[in-house]
């Protein structure tokens, strides 16, 4: 692929998290850009702010002229769509150049030198991390990420075009396209397995990415990764390491032991163990590659977080409302450690919605440990992204599980009013599926309550 010939690129599954910071790159270098996907979001709302032309009905003849010459377009497709989308099988038909995200990554950050952060938990906040370190501190750097920073409101950090940051995303085994120089793995807790079938076949996959890295310098958060680099840790030994951990008006401030020499003082907003893991993994690259340890500690400091990672919507001494993308039950887990470290003695309800019904098989009785962690649970159905029900995989088989004080299963129509009248001071809501969606209302709804209350 000439990205120079090319004067259009088409998107199917546009809206996808991964998707929409390639459409953001093509826009910005000049490309037509314009795409389909399922239904709107927020995210499509964005884009089309931002002047995509995007429709949500699989109909192709609402792909306008500038998209149909075989010659100057690009189709980016997502292995989300079914192979029977008849625009996907237009552009077959027509002979097209169709490239999956993953390959239109690879081909873009080949000739950078490119940063990879890979791992089943962690990617999209390290990776915006980093990208955010590298940016401020003044580097000729692209970040593509898979969740909208908070200091930028994008997904697409700079227009770099000689240093690059991605997610290495373990998914269809799409890492494997990639041409990392650098690259860290966060973690390799089983996921994913409808496409690996067991943990072991995941592990070769991460095995086979880790032999990509060109400059063999790699990161590993301990104790989970067992192949050869350096690591980091929190509280343990390791290459990297965080220690003397306290929290000072509301941030954490740590130390950093690196090989040669201990960093003093860092300050870091975001809650939660596994997110100083996932700076320390950021700081660790970052280090090595060359930047000053001082540029790295200002935009530590600065950095604001990721939507829908530890979000607060709603932070007031009465009610507070945290919105979070978990799902998976380490994930869960993770949340639940910032809760309770941070609100200790409060009545917390969470609200999760099941992502896939082969997660939620495989994950069942791990599903139920992490969320009997909560005081209060509270169930939406699962959400069946790209999957067909599963006999006998419901929410409700998940909650019977649960050993929480108090739980049920609610459906989506009732949520709203179901959290307004909840008897809680702390809200989570949890989950990868449409949930993310309900955000706004139930902040508006919490913020009723908020009123009535005072």
């Amino acid at each position: 692929m000439d990205i120079n010939k090319i004067k259009s690129v088409y998107f199917i599954g546009i809206g996808g998290i991964g998707m929409s910071a390639l459409a953001r790159y093509f826009v910005n270098i000049g490309k037509a850009v314009a795409g389909y996907d399922k239904t709107p979001t927020q995210l499509t709302d964005e884009l089309m702010a931002a002047g995509i032309a995007i429709h949500f009905s699989d109909d192709v003849a609402q792909i306008d002229d500038a998209f149909r010459d075989p010659e100057t377009t690009l189709v980016v497709v997502t292995p989300a769509v079914p192979k029977e989308h008849s625009e996907w099988n237009y552009f077959i038909a027509h002979k097209f150049l169709i490239q999956k995200r993953a390959e239109v990554l690879g081909i873009i950050t080949k000739d950078s030198y490119c940063f990879a952060v890979a791992g089943t938990h962690g990617k999209t906040t390290t990776s915006s991390i980093l990208g955010h370190i590298l940016y401020q501190s003044g580097l000729d750097v692209t970040a593509f990420l898979g969740g909208i920073v908070e200091n930028y409101q994008t997904n697409l950090i700079g227009e770099g075009k000689s240093v690059t940051v991605v997610e290495a995303d373990e998914f269809d085994r799409s890492f494997l396209k990639l041409y990392p120089n650098m690259a860290c793995i966060t973690s390799t807790d089983a996921d994913h397995l409808d496409i690996f079938g067991t943990q072991e076949e995941m592990l070769v996959s991460f095995s086979d990415f880790a032999a990509k890295i060109t400059d063999k310098t790699k990161f590993f958060r301990t104790p989970q990764v067992q192949l050869e680099g350096q690591t980091v840790a929190v509280l343990e030994a390791a290459d990297f390491q965080a220690v003397h951990i306290r929290i000072v008006e509301g941030w954490y401030v740590f130390d950093i032991k690196t090989p040669v020499e201990t960093v003093a003082d860092i300050r870091f907003a975001l809650p939660g163990h596994h997110n100083i893991s996932n700076a320390l993994l950021a700081f660790a690259m970052a280090y090595t590659y060359g930047v000053p340890t001082a540029k790295i500690k200002a935009a530590l400091e600065s950095f604001q977080g990721v939507r829908r990672r530890f979000s607060y919507k709603v932070r007031t001494p009465e009610l507070v409302y945290i919105d979070d993308y978990a799902h998976h039950p380490t994930e869960i887990n993770a949340v639940f450690q910032a809760v309770s470290e941070r609100y200790s003695g409060r009545k917390v309800l969470a609200v999760f919605q099941p992502h896939l019904y082969s997660r939620t098989r495989d994950f069942m009785d791990e599903f139920a440990q992490s969320l009997s962690q909560f005081e209060q649970v509270a169930l939406l159905d699962i959400y069946p992204a790209r999957e067909l029900p599963i006999p006998g995989i419901t929410s409700q088989v998940l909650l019977d599980k649960i050993t929480a004080k108090t739980k049920t299963v609610v459906a989506k129509g009732d949520l709203i009013d179901f959290i307004a009248n909840a008897d809680a001071d702390v809200i989570v809501t949890i989950g990868a599926g449409d949930i993310g969606e309900e955000v706004t209302a139930i902040k508006q709804a919490i913020e009723r309550r908020l009123n009535e209350i005072k």
